[in-house]
């Protein structure tokens, strides 16, 4: 065989939490898994600072050292990581046929999909420059930090008012800011955050500049487009809630999608509709995308793969 060919018996495509733990379990298992990184290694963790909601750490973690963690598990259990990203798939035919880095093949008799989802940002270099410092894109990761505190979120969807109403029983007051007259959530979302008496709503209001102290955030810049009035909000956190995108584009050609690209998979299993290829973490997962979530779907992916390999060695003869 080439040496820009390569057979393998389990690929696992991106890192992170679930990639991480399904390379474990697949190490265990004797899969021999190879698995691609891809661009950012460890995955959304890496760009968070403290960790305090994951099993395992008592005092909390930094996300960069907690993905070391797992990346040395994995390494230590057999899993041989590599720095690279997939370039194109085909799925037509056993094994899966996949090119990394646009030059070396893998055929894979397995494949977990574990590319995770990006969150959707707006674009201010000011977000960038406090992301971590004040500016989060996950309530439920980060509120924490802010209790007893002002904080604004931006977003008109079901998961800005549900994140709005988590931040509320934190913090102490909650801007949430609507570019429009009317949210984009459900009624019974909408309903839920007019009452809540600590969330003031400031609709056709857009976000111009994220303020700090060049640590962290200390207030908002924002703007109301219908009386292009503009004031500052005294807050220490800016959470971002437009929406987050999988990181699925290269599958579509191959693998069922809901209508926003998150990977559909079997009911109870990480079984997509390709015989073989399996998905684990936050690009099948629009409702938790938590570390732990995505680390419970990896074992599940790894689980999945080495049954589906075992049923394909011994045949179960009616």
């Amino acid at each position: 065989m080439s040496e820009n060919i390569e057979h393998v018996k389990c690929l696992i495509i991106g890192s992170g939490p679930a990639g991480y733990t399904a390379a474990i379990y697949a190490s265990r298992a004797d899969l021999k898994p190879v698995m691609y990184t891809g661009m950012l290694a460890g995955g959304q963790l890496t760009q968070t600072t403290d960790v305090e909601n994951f099993p395992g750490y008592p005092n909390g973690i930094m996300g960069p050292e907690m993905m070391e963690d797992f990346r040395h598990q994995a390494h230590r259990l057999g899993t041989d990581i590599r720095f690279g990203y997939v370039s194109s798939v085909d799925f037509s035919s056993l094994p899966h046929k996949v090119v990394v880095d646009e030059n070396k093949t893998i055929l894979a008799d397995t494949v977990i999909i574990s590319t995770g989802a990006s969150a959707k940002w707006l674009g201010l270099e000011s977000e960038q420059k406090y992301s971590g410092f004040g500016v989060s894109a996950c309530a439920v990761c980060d509120g924490f930090f802010f209790k007893g505190q002002d904080v604004a979120i931006v977003g008109a969807g079901d998961t800005a008012a549900e994140e709005a109403t988590y931040l509320a029983k934190l913090c102490r007051k909650v801007y949430m800011i609507v570019r429009r007259d009317e949210f984009r959530a459900s009624k019974a979302m909408v309903h839920r955050t007019l009452n809540t008496h600590n969330i003031e709503i400031l609709y056709n209001t857009e976000t111009k500049e994220i303020l700090g102290d060049g640590q962290s955030v200390n207030g908002v810049s924002v703007f109301n487009n219908k009386t292009n009035e503009e004031r500052d909000l005294d807050v220490t956190g800016f959470f971002v809630a437009i929406g987050h995108s999988p990181n699925t584009e290269i599958f579509k050609e191959w693998i069922d999608m809901d209508e926003t690209g998150y990977i559909k998979t079997k009911p109870g299993s990480t079984q997509t509709n390709i015989e073989g290829v399996f998905c684990c973490g936050d690009a099948q997962d629009h409702i938790y995308r938590q570390a732990v979530t995505a680390a419970g779907t990896g074992c599940m992916a790894a689980i999945d793969a080495e049954r589906y390999l075992a049923a394909k060695e011994h045949p179960v003869i009616a």
